[in-house]
Protein backbone atom coordinates (compact mmCIF):
# COMPACT_ATOMS: atom_id res chain seq x y z
CA UNK A 1 0.00 0.00 0.00
CA UNK A 2 1.32 3.46 -0.82
CA UNK A 3 1.54 6.23 1.55
CA UNK A 4 -0.34 9.18 1.25
CA UNK A 5 1.01 12.43 -0.22
CA UNK A 6 0.53 15.59 1.54
CA UNK A 7 1.97 18.95 -0.01
CA UNK A 8 2.41 21.63 2.53
CA UNK A 9 2.55 24.91 1.19
CA UNK A 10 4.07 27.70 3.62
CA UNK A 11 4.12 31.76 2.89
CA UNK A 12 7.66 33.59 1.62
CA UNK A 13 6.18 36.81 3.19
CA UNK A 14 8.31 37.79 6.23
CA UNK A 15 7.50 40.87 6.80
CA UNK A 16 4.20 42.79 8.46
CA UNK A 17 2.87 45.34 6.22
CA UNK A 18 4.71 48.76 7.01
CA UNK A 19 4.75 47.89 11.14
CA UNK A 20 8.63 47.36 10.98
CA UNK A 21 7.88 43.87 12.49
CA UNK A 22 8.28 40.47 11.30
CA UNK A 23 6.32 37.14 10.06
CA UNK A 24 6.44 34.67 8.09
CA UNK A 25 4.46 31.00 8.92
CA UNK A 26 3.89 30.36 12.69
CA UNK A 27 5.78 27.83 13.45
CA UNK A 28 2.86 25.60 15.44
CA UNK A 29 1.13 25.22 12.58
CA UNK A 30 3.65 24.14 10.09
CA UNK A 31 5.23 21.24 13.11
CA UNK A 32 2.15 20.49 14.44
CA UNK A 33 0.63 19.38 11.28
CA UNK A 34 3.78 18.09 9.98
CA UNK A 35 4.71 15.40 12.58
CA UNK A 36 0.66 14.56 12.86
CA UNK A 37 0.50 13.49 9.05
CA UNK A 38 4.43 12.16 9.38
CA UNK A 39 3.32 9.69 12.20
CA UNK A 40 -0.01 9.38 10.78
CA UNK A 41 1.93 7.58 7.90
CA UNK A 42 1.58 10.69 5.08
CA UNK A 43 4.54 10.93 3.30
CA UNK A 44 4.77 15.40 3.70
CA UNK A 45 6.44 17.41 0.75
CA UNK A 46 7.27 21.05 2.35
CA UNK A 47 7.63 23.80 -0.50
CA UNK A 48 6.72 27.51 -0.32
CA UNK A 49 5.66 30.06 -2.46
CA UNK A 50 8.55 31.03 -3.84
CA UNK A 51 11.17 28.68 -2.78
CA UNK A 52 14.31 28.96 -0.55
CA UNK A 53 14.13 29.51 3.28
CA UNK A 54 10.78 29.97 5.09
CA UNK A 55 10.21 32.62 7.08
CA UNK A 56 9.54 31.59 10.83
CA UNK A 57 6.98 34.16 12.72
CA UNK A 58 9.73 35.36 15.64
CA UNK A 59 6.40 35.40 18.05
CA UNK A 60 6.37 31.17 17.47
CA UNK A 61 9.55 30.52 18.29
CA UNK A 62 11.06 29.92 21.64
CA UNK A 63 12.80 32.91 22.84
CA UNK A 64 16.89 33.37 23.43
CA UNK A 65 16.27 33.93 27.11
CA UNK A 66 14.21 30.71 27.51
CA UNK A 67 16.80 28.96 24.88
CA UNK A 68 19.35 30.01 27.32
CA UNK A 69 18.05 29.92 30.85
CA UNK A 70 15.08 27.64 30.77
CA UNK A 71 13.09 30.47 32.07
CA UNK A 72 9.97 31.77 30.43
CA UNK A 73 9.96 35.61 29.49
CA UNK A 74 7.01 37.80 30.88
CA UNK A 75 4.64 36.85 28.28
CA UNK A 76 6.18 34.32 25.96
CA UNK A 77 3.72 32.17 25.31
CA UNK A 78 4.14 28.24 25.71
CA UNK A 79 5.81 26.60 23.22
CA UNK A 80 4.22 23.60 21.75
CA UNK A 81 6.18 20.37 21.73
CA UNK A 82 6.01 19.89 18.33
CA UNK A 83 7.81 23.52 17.92
CA UNK A 84 10.60 22.01 19.95
CA UNK A 85 10.54 18.60 17.65
CA UNK A 86 10.56 20.74 14.55
CA UNK A 87 13.89 22.80 15.77
CA UNK A 88 15.65 20.13 16.93
CA UNK A 89 15.41 17.58 13.80
CA UNK A 90 17.44 18.44 11.63
CA UNK A 91 16.13 16.74 8.25
CA UNK A 92 13.01 19.17 8.72
CA UNK A 93 15.29 22.45 9.39
CA UNK A 94 16.77 21.51 5.74
CA UNK A 95 13.65 21.27 4.05
CA UNK A 96 12.88 24.39 5.96
CA UNK A 97 16.05 26.24 4.79
CA UNK A 98 15.59 25.24 1.25
CA UNK A 99 12.09 24.74 0.08
CA UNK A 100 10.89 24.24 -3.64
CA UNK A 101 8.50 26.65 -4.92
CA UNK A 102 5.55 25.81 -5.67
CA UNK A 103 6.12 27.04 -8.99
CA UNK A 104 8.48 23.61 -9.57
CA UNK A 105 5.94 20.88 -7.60
CA UNK A 106 4.11 18.71 -9.81
CA UNK A 107 1.03 18.64 -8.12
CA UNK A 108 -0.56 16.15 -9.75
CA UNK A 109 1.07 13.29 -7.90
CA UNK A 110 -0.45 14.72 -4.23
CA UNK A 111 -3.27 13.39 -2.41
CA UNK A 112 -3.58 16.70 -0.41
CA UNK A 113 -2.70 20.07 0.30
CA UNK A 114 -2.41 21.70 3.54
CA UNK A 115 -1.98 25.63 4.19
CA UNK A 116 -0.18 26.87 7.35
CA UNK A 117 -1.04 29.92 8.87
CA UNK A 118 0.98 33.01 10.70
CA UNK A 119 0.58 36.46 9.24
CA UNK A 120 2.41 36.01 6.01
CA UNK A 121 -0.34 34.39 3.89
CA UNK A 122 -2.33 37.51 4.12
CA UNK A 123 0.00 38.44 1.93
CA UNK A 124 1.63 36.48 -0.72
CA UNK A 125 -0.58 33.52 -0.57
CA UNK A 126 -4.31 35.52 -0.84
CA UNK A 127 -2.73 36.80 -4.38
CA UNK A 128 -0.06 34.28 -5.89
CA UNK A 129 -1.67 33.09 -9.28
CA UNK A 130 -0.01 29.89 -8.76
CA UNK A 131 -0.90 29.08 -5.64
CA UNK A 132 -4.96 29.66 -6.56
CA UNK A 133 -4.62 27.23 -9.55
CA UNK A 134 -2.84 24.74 -7.41
CA UNK A 135 -5.89 24.77 -4.96
CA UNK A 136 -8.59 24.88 -7.57
CA UNK A 137 -7.29 22.41 -9.63
CA UNK A 138 -6.66 20.01 -6.66
CA UNK A 139 -9.87 20.78 -5.12
CA UNK A 140 -11.58 20.16 -8.41
CA UNK A 141 -10.00 16.52 -8.55
CA UNK A 142 -11.67 16.05 -5.07
CA UNK A 143 -8.34 15.98 -3.44
CA UNK A 144 -7.61 17.36 0.11
CA UNK A 145 -7.87 20.95 1.01
CA UNK A 146 -6.40 21.57 3.82
CA UNK A 147 -5.55 24.62 5.81
CA UNK A 148 -5.30 26.69 9.60
CA UNK A 149 -5.31 29.94 11.13
CA UNK A 150 -4.84 32.36 8.18
CA UNK A 151 -3.86 29.57 5.88
CA UNK A 152 -7.14 29.79 4.25
CA UNK A 153 -6.26 33.41 2.89
CA UNK A 154 -4.46 30.81 0.05
CA UNK A 155 -8.33 29.96 -0.35
CA UNK A 156 -8.96 33.41 -1.40
CA UNK A 157 -8.07 33.44 -5.24
CA UNK A 158 -8.97 30.04 -6.08
CA UNK A 159 -12.14 29.10 -8.35
CA UNK A 160 -14.03 26.15 -8.97
CA UNK A 161 -14.29 24.25 -12.50
CA UNK A 162 -18.29 26.80 -12.56
CA UNK A 163 -15.74 30.36 -11.94
CA UNK A 164 -17.21 30.73 -8.25
CA UNK A 165 -15.17 31.26 -5.50
CA UNK A 166 -14.08 27.67 -4.20
CA UNK A 167 -15.31 28.97 -0.55
CA UNK A 168 -18.75 30.43 -1.95
CA UNK A 169 -21.45 28.20 -0.11
CA UNK A 170 -19.04 26.20 1.83
CA UNK A 171 -18.66 25.57 5.59
CA UNK A 172 -15.17 27.18 6.34
CA UNK A 173 -13.24 28.80 9.39
CA UNK A 174 -10.35 30.33 9.74
CA UNK A 175 -8.52 33.19 12.49
CA UNK A 176 -11.44 35.46 13.37
CA UNK A 177 -12.21 38.89 12.94
CA UNK A 178 -12.15 39.16 17.31
CA UNK A 179 -9.03 37.11 17.35
CA UNK A 180 -7.05 39.10 14.83
CA UNK A 181 -8.71 42.55 17.26
CA UNK A 182 -7.11 40.54 20.63
CA UNK A 183 -3.48 40.15 19.38
CA UNK A 184 -4.27 43.69 17.93
CA UNK A 185 -3.35 43.52 13.93
CA UNK A 186 -6.70 44.50 12.37
CA UNK A 187 -5.20 47.85 10.85
CA UNK A 188 -1.78 45.67 10.17
CA UNK A 189 -3.49 43.18 7.62
CA UNK A 190 -4.72 44.23 4.30
CA UNK A 191 -7.71 42.69 4.66
CA UNK A 192 -10.01 40.90 7.28
CA UNK A 193 -9.88 36.94 6.71
CA UNK A 194 -13.22 36.15 8.14
CA UNK A 195 -14.89 39.03 6.31
CA UNK A 196 -13.38 38.29 2.89
CA UNK A 197 -14.36 34.35 3.24
CA UNK A 198 -17.67 35.28 3.94
CA UNK A 199 -18.02 38.35 1.24
CA UNK A 200 -17.08 35.40 -1.09
CA UNK A 201 -20.00 33.36 0.20
CA UNK A 202 -18.38 30.98 2.44
CA UNK A 203 -20.72 29.95 5.07
CA UNK A 204 -18.10 31.05 8.44
CA UNK A 205 -18.31 28.93 11.19
CA UNK A 206 -16.11 29.33 14.36
CA UNK A 207 -15.69 28.19 17.94
CA UNK A 208 -14.61 30.55 21.23
CA UNK A 209 -11.42 32.43 20.66
CA UNK A 210 -8.20 30.70 20.54
CA UNK A 211 -9.71 27.26 21.41
CA UNK A 212 -9.24 24.62 18.64
CA UNK A 213 -12.42 23.84 16.04
CA UNK A 214 -12.44 23.22 12.43
CA UNK A 215 -14.81 22.55 9.85
CA UNK A 216 -15.18 19.51 7.44
CA UNK A 217 -17.38 19.91 3.99
CA UNK A 218 -16.79 17.66 1.51
CA UNK A 219 -12.80 17.87 0.33
CA UNK A 220 -12.35 21.10 2.65
CA UNK A 221 -11.02 21.29 5.85
CA UNK A 222 -10.16 24.49 7.59
CA UNK A 223 -9.50 25.16 11.36
CA UNK A 224 -9.65 28.67 13.21
CA UNK A 225 -6.41 29.17 15.04
CA UNK A 226 -2.69 28.16 15.95
CA UNK A 227 -5.12 25.59 18.59
CA UNK A 228 -7.00 23.99 15.64
CA UNK A 229 -3.33 22.43 13.86
CA UNK A 230 -3.53 18.87 14.99
CA UNK A 231 -7.19 18.90 14.20
CA UNK A 232 -7.27 19.61 11.14
CA UNK A 233 -4.09 17.46 10.39
CA UNK A 234 -6.08 15.25 11.99
CA UNK A 235 -9.32 15.48 9.58
CA UNK A 236 -7.05 15.45 6.91
CA UNK A 237 -5.98 11.98 7.62
CA UNK A 238 -9.30 10.99 8.55
CA UNK A 239 -10.76 12.10 4.57
CA UNK A 240 -7.59 10.57 2.83
CA UNK A 241 -8.44 7.38 1.59
CA UNK A 242 -5.54 4.35 1.27
CA UNK A 243 -3.89 4.41 -2.12
CA UNK A 244 -3.52 0.99 -3.18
Amino acid sequence: MSRQRVLVIATSHDHMGDTGHRTGVWLEELATPYYALLDGGAEVTLASIKGGEIPFDPRSLPSQAETESGEKPRGQQDIPESVARFLADEEAMQAARHSPSIVDIDTSVFDAVFLPGGHGPMWDAASDPTLARIVSAMFDAGKIIGAVCHGPAGLVSAKREDGKPLVDGRRVSCFTDSEEESVGLTKAVPFLLEDRLKQLGGRFERGPDFKAFAVKDGNLITGQNPQSSELVARYVLEALEPVT
